[in-house]
């Protein structure tokens, strides 16, 4: 099976639901996926040309400015479900704005309260904001359905990360300084 990248396997879904063309498939990241994974233009292209190198694409049409469209081969499809059912995502912590937590008692008790306060409102605004792209897609609608599942996984998470903000300004406040 050929090793395929993890933005090489998104690609290859979003071309698994059907032919678009780079400028569509950025598009794509920029209205949807950029809330889970990020990418780029200038990453885009070269992974659509490393997809077609392996054959697990094709270019079906040129488009209007010289802009090609891309399909999913049936190699392709074997290596979407592939990676889907048969590996393990790879968990990656990273996450900056909790490893500034760790720190924040080197600052002031109100600058620490003031990050915190942005946290909640960060992550509750992302609550909000999945919610208003929840309004179009439903579970019983199989067009839409594994969109609205995973918005659901990231309004819960992005609440529970609202809640626990909230705590910690709450035991910041209970707690007395030292």
């Amino acid at each position: 099976m050929t090793k395929v990248s993890v933005l090489g396997n998104i690609l290859l879904g979003l071309l698994g639901s059907g032919g678009r063309t780079g400028y569509e498939l950025t598009r794509d990241f920029d209205v949807s996926l950029a809330n889970v994974w990020a990418a780029s233009h200038s990453q885009i292209y070269p992974e659509l040309a490393k997809l077609e190198g392996a054959g697990l694409i094709r270019k079906t049409e040129a488009g209007p400015r010289g802009s090609q469209r891309y399909a999913i081969t049936p190699a392709g499809n074997d290596a979407l479900r592939h990676w889907l059912a048969e590996t393990q995502p790879v968990d990656n912590p990273r996450a900056e704005w909790m490893v500034r937590v760790f720190f924040l008692g080197t600052l002031a008790p109100n600058q620490a309260a003031t990050y915190l306060e942005g946290q909640q409102k960060y992550h509750a605004d992302k609550v909000a904001r999945y919610r208003a792209f929840a309004e179009h897609c439903a579970v019983d609608d199989p067009d839409s359905r594994w969109d609205r599942i995973a918005l659901e996984a990231g309004m819960r998470f992005e609440a529970a990360m609202a809640d626990w903000a909230a705590w910690a300004i709450g035991e910041l406040q209970r707690t007395p300084k030292a």
